[in-house]
């Protein structure tokens, strides 16, 4: 077909890589500018108070909720795109934005967060920049962290967590781990997910217990399948377990998981379901939302 053009491999990993490069450089304006926005904000309403936790209970949905490959899956045929987001909340009450994490929203990106919402009791966690997580790996970012955290006083009500996670070669070390408990805001529902299994040990859940934040659970490939508890939340993603992103969760499976948080005795559930490939994420979180009503 003439006007096609077909890229190889390493074209397309080329332009992904620059498109990545450009966003990492784009987002260190876009953090000045919400800095701007934060020292505004709080001369005009102060220094954020600890915002009143959601009421006790449960929320799963999914990490994300625009991808291409759920329309005609999971949107139904011919739904345009600008539908999509109302088709999903009618799903799920619950949403872990990931684009975050690539692109420092703006103030006009969190405005169109609760002008969709509209009147519907939704609540968003939202994945905290890599400016902070894998560019800066936690040094020095303390004011960054609290201009990211103006998202939660504007969203408010709908706010839920904001969810940190550190790269795979991010071990274990105590001085890490101090400099990362000592940078979070104590006003924000703050959760830490590691991909390196050498932060699952007991000193590591004391001192989250004691800095109030939660530490979240995963079921990854060569992470440790357990769930582990150091605040009132717990806080699940599920990723695949053998394959990233692309594992379809039996039944059985989930319901390990349902007896887990349903002992662990936790006043808030938030679980989020990171597979997304063939739309596995729309039906496991369904699933797993039905075994902890049962």
């Amino acid at each position: 077909m003439r006007g096609v053009i077909t890229l190889t491999i390493e074209e397309r990993r080329a332009r992904r890589q620059a498109r990545r490069e450009l966003q990492r450089e784009q987002n260190v304006g876009r953090a000045q500018r919400m800095h701007e926005a934060r020292l505004a904000y709080e001369q005009e309403h102060g220094r954020a108070a600890p915002a009143p936790p959601p009421k006790p209970g449960v929320h799963v949905g999914c990490s994300g909720w625009f991808y291409w490959h759920w329309r005609d899956c999971f949107y139904p045929a011919g739904t345009p795109t600008s539908a999509w987001f109302q088709h999903y909340t009618k799903a799920f009450r619950t949403v872990e934005l990931n684009a975050p994490f690539y692109a420092w929203p703006t103030v006009g990106t969190v405005n169109t967060w609760i002008k969709q919402a509209g009147r519907r009791r939704f609540i968003y966690t939202v994945k905290v920049s890599e400016l902070i997580t894998h560019v800066k790996r936690f040094r020095g970012t303390r004011e960054l962290v609290r201009d990211f955290g103006l998202i939660a006083d504007l969203l408010g009500a709908r706010m839920g967590c904001f969810l940190f996670q550190l790269p795979p070669s991010f071990h274990y070390t105590p001085a890490r781990l101090k400099s990362i408990l000592g940078q979070l805001d104590p006003a924000r529902r703050n959760v830490v997910e590691f991909r390196h299994r050498s932060w699952w040990q007991p000193k590591v859940y004391d001192a989250f217990q004691e800095a109030g934040a939660i530490f979240c659970s995963c079921s990854g490939p060569r992470l440790p399948d357990e769930l582990v508890r150091t605040a009132e939340d717990v806080y699940v993603r599920f990723h695949g377990t053998k394959r990233w992103y692309r594992h379809d969760y039996t039944k059985a499976e989930l319901a390990v998981w349902a007896e887990r948080i349903k002992a662990s005795g936790a006043k808030r559930v938030w679980a989020y379901f990171n597979n997304d490939r063939d739309g596995y994420a729309i039906k496991n979180a369904r699933e797993l939302v039905r075994q902890l009503r049962a």
